[in-house]
């Protein structure tokens, strides 16, 4: 499976969107064959996205900044500069694995990232995203709470945890777009406003806050590298 690599810069979200929405319409119309999987490496200007599970009342002051509805899943999100954000635009067919299975490889990229920069990410019971100790970033050991195969396990406890990087996805015929943030050196303000991925009091931080001064073209590097070798089967 080949995939393309595309680092675009920093980009307005709805064109951005829009484009994602329209290679997928479009390669469903060509034989899987003549269509290589693309992944896309942006920031954005400041916005707020809304997954079709989000609720007006997780909105809570979002002043001047712009809200965007779209189809992934998920609730309310931020974007903004100082931002990786990382689109797959992937068969799953070809690629051989189900939605479950590419959801973990996504993780396992971004916790294959901060490992680069000495940071140890965690994935929390029922609650997608990549998760950091805020009192141990930089320690191995494992979370109490880790997922479960029992899917009616209990909400998910954030208890000296913050999420890092959020993920997103629509899948439609089988491809996929939308995907995954990680935030590097950003202005974590914006996140007061709403109550993140629909957790109110959830904790948001980045790698600046870590202590870990990484700039966002060598971030966007190493994800783009990680999730181009976790991706492909």
């Amino acid at each position: 499976m080949e995939m393309t690599v595309a680092i675009l810069g920093r980009v307005d979200y709805q064109p951005t969107y829009a484009a994602m929405q329209e290679f997928t319409n479009q390669r469903g119309l060509q034989p899987p064959e003549n269509v290589c999987d693309k992944l896309w490496i942006c920031e954005h200007p400041p916005v707020y996205t809304q997954g079709l599970a989000g609720k007006v009342e997780h909105i809570v002051n979002p002043g001047d900044i712009a809200v965007v509805q779209t189809n992934r899943g998920g609730q309310v999100t931020y974007h903004g500069p100082g931002q990786v954000v990382a689109y797959p635009l992937i068969d799953l067919n070809r690629a051989g694995y189900f939605v479950k299975e590419y959801v973990y490889r996504i993780e396992e990229a971004v916790i294959r990232t901060l490992l680069h920069f000495g940071v140890t990410g965690h994935r929390v019971a029922n609650a997608p995203g990549i998760y950091v100790r805020l009192d141990d970033p930089f320690g191995h050991a494992p979370l109490a709470q880790r997922p479960m195969k029992d899917t009616k396990a209990a909400p998910p406890d954030f208890t000296g945890l913050g999420k890092i990087a959020a993920l997103g996805i629509k899948v439609s015929r089988n491809c996929t777009y939308h995907g995954v943030a990680l935030n590097v050196a950003m202005d974590l303000e914006p996140y007061l406003r709403i109550n993140p991925c629909g957790y109110k009091g959830l904790r948001t931080i980045d790698l600046r806050l870590l202590g870990v001064h990484a700039s966002w073209d060598e971030a966007a590097g190493v994800l783009a590298n990680k999730l181009a070798a976790y991706l492909v089967p």
